[in-house]
């Protein structure tokens, strides 16, 4: 029989390794966080929800020491403590995994691991020991890994544990992961949550921060939400369900599954044949992949991010010149044109990176809106603009969309990632379409914003336009599409049925192609390398 007093209590139950009391936190004409109380427990995965601009960027940005609270404090095992920038953080033992991975595609995964706290011995690199280190510590939380191995050469799901194993190298004891299963199959998912396990099991505290109610649920073993800058509710996950959080959320009920329908397509709007499309390095990364997206349907594309996707929308829509092949809209071949005349001919593009070719950051929200009209009635009358009707315009926007700012005359740099992307949903939405290309439409967003832009985008396929859709986000696919290409390294493996396809099918085509093979792994993993 096991003594009472050495019985390790559940995570639950232990004093809080971190503890965030009243911490608030204002910019101008914001307040981002009022009052908020947060603890995470030693052993315990906590996950925090919110919509987009609820604050929990700005929580999670001062216990990193990115920002400094106006009021509250932070107390680790008890006592306060004051952290004055990341590094402080990292010295106090927390680490944070951002979604967008802080990594150095040409270094290895131990000289990513250790980049600026790299172990030496007489003034010299120890590479033995860190790679000793990184292989005990691969071991430790059950995977093995090959410290020099070039982290470009890895897959998503690979490159998620470098960066895992980047914190643990440092001694964190609370972790913190934004978004970690954003560009994962549901395969890599599985394999990340049983680290997580593992981890919870030796002790670490993290937060999971996501927007995936589903593997809330599943990994969780408490969940706090915030909505609008203050906790409004912390659950347990045996106690909830999806459609309680999503409320709690956004305060209102919330379709987690909108209905689309039967699609009624017509003749192609979009033909691609035996399209071949270069990378930056010059490297074929995209061959002669054919397919054809009709009037009034919806054509996802799954695949795991670096298969080619980028570099094939990217010609799509007349950002990057196509090395073989021929692109036509309407039947006529438009595989040379600008992106300028496309949006002429009728297509808009949503695009996966929204600061770099989505939006001017150093511009208002006003002039973003209308980036692409602004030369044409109403808003300008020959080269006089017409300043009252593009703030109509945003306005109007900022209202239909929940664009959540302060003014429509703040930069788009000072929107969080979500609004910025409702920013260019709501541009690109706005006109008669023939052809709607959405890349990555929904990285990022709440359930709320998620379930209007799914509707937007099903109300133009059902007005005739055709719509491609290119996600990361299995779930995003299935759910809309009519029809589903699979691309794996460069190509398009199958081509399957919207409605019917099966889920751990998809993901497993993502991940192997179809062969009987390990996933991606080595430099044929990743073809924009």
């Amino acid at each position: 029989m096991t003594d009472a007093a050495t019985t390790v209590p559940p995570a639950t139950q232990r004093p809080p390794a971190l503890e965030m009391r009243g911490i608030t936190k204002r910019y101008p004409g914001v307040l981002a966080n009022d009052g908020i109380d947060l603890d995470v427990r030693p052993g315990e995965i906590h996950a925090l929800l919110g919509e987009n601009g609820a604050g929990k960027s700005t929580l999670m940005n001062i216990l990193y020491g990115l920002a400094t609270p106006d009021a509250g404090e932070i107390l680790l095992d008890g006592k306060a403590v004051t952290i004055n920038g990341p590094s402080d953080a990292i010295d106090r033992g927390i680490s944070m995994v951002h979604q967008h991975f802080m990594l150095v595609p040409v270094l290895t995964v131990a000289e990513n691991i250790q980049l600026g706290d790299e172990l030496t011995k007489r003034g010299f690199l120890d590479r033995a020991e860190a790679s000793k280190r990184i292989r005990e510590l691969g071991t430790r939380f059950g995977f093995e890994i090959d410290p020099d191995e070039k982290v470009g050469r890895l897959s998503v799901g690979w490159q998620q544990r470098v960066e895992i194993l980047k914190a643990l190298f440092r001694d964190a004891r609370v972790l913190v992961l934004d978004e970690p299963t954003a560009v994962l199959t549901p395969q890599e998912t599985k394999e990340i949550f049983a680290v997580l396990r593992r981890l919870a099991e030796e002790g670490h505290s993290i937060v999971f921060i996501s927007h995936k109610l589903y593997e809330v649920l599943e990994i969780a073993d408490r969940i706090t939400v915030i909505r609008r800058g203050k906790v409004v509710g912390t659950r347990i996950p045996s106690e909830t369900n999806e459609e309680d959080l999503a409320q709690l959320m956004v305060g209102r009920d919330v379709d987690l599954v909108v209905d689309r329908g039967e699609s009624h397509p017509g003749a192609p709007i979009l033909s691609v044949e035996n399209l071949s499309v270069k990378n930056d390095r010059g490297r074929e990364v995209v061959h002669e992949v054919s397919f054809e997206v009709r009037a009034g349907e919806i054509f996802g594309i799954a695949g795991v991010a670096g298969n080619g996707q980028d570099e094939l929308v990217e010609a799509l829509t007349g950002l990057r010149r196509a090395a073989a092949g021929t692109v036509r809209l309407d039947a006529t071949d438009v595989t040379a044109e600008g992106i300028r005349a496309m949006h002429e001919r009728g297509v808009s593009f949503v695009p996966a990176d929204r600061q770099r070719f989505g939006l001017v950051l150093s511009y208002p929200l006003t002039d973003n809106l209308v980036l692409t009209d602004y030369y044409n009635a109403p808003y300008a009358k020959g080269l006089v603009r017409n300043d009252r009707a593009i703030r109509e315009r945003a306005k109007e926007a900022i209202e239909q969309f929940d664009i959540r700012t302060p003014s429509p005359n703040v930069t788009a740099g000072t929107l969080s990632g979500g609004n910025q992307q409702k920013l260019i949903v709501a541009r690109e939405f706005d006109r008669e379409l023939r052809l709607l290309v959405l890349d990555q439409p929904t990285r990022g967003l709440d359930v709320g914003s998620i379930e209007f832009i799914h509707r937007q985008t099903i109300a133009k396929r059902d007005a005739g336009t055709a719509v491609l859709l290119v996600s990361a986000e299995l779930d995003e696919v299935l759910e809309l599409s009519d029809r589903i290409g699979v691309m794996y390294r460069g190509r398009i493996v199958a081509t399957l049925d919207g409605p019917t396809a099966d889920k751990e099918n998809v993901g497993l085509l993502m991940a192997t192609g179809g062969k009987a093979e390990a996933p991606q792994t080595s430099e044929e993993a990743s073809v924009t390398a």
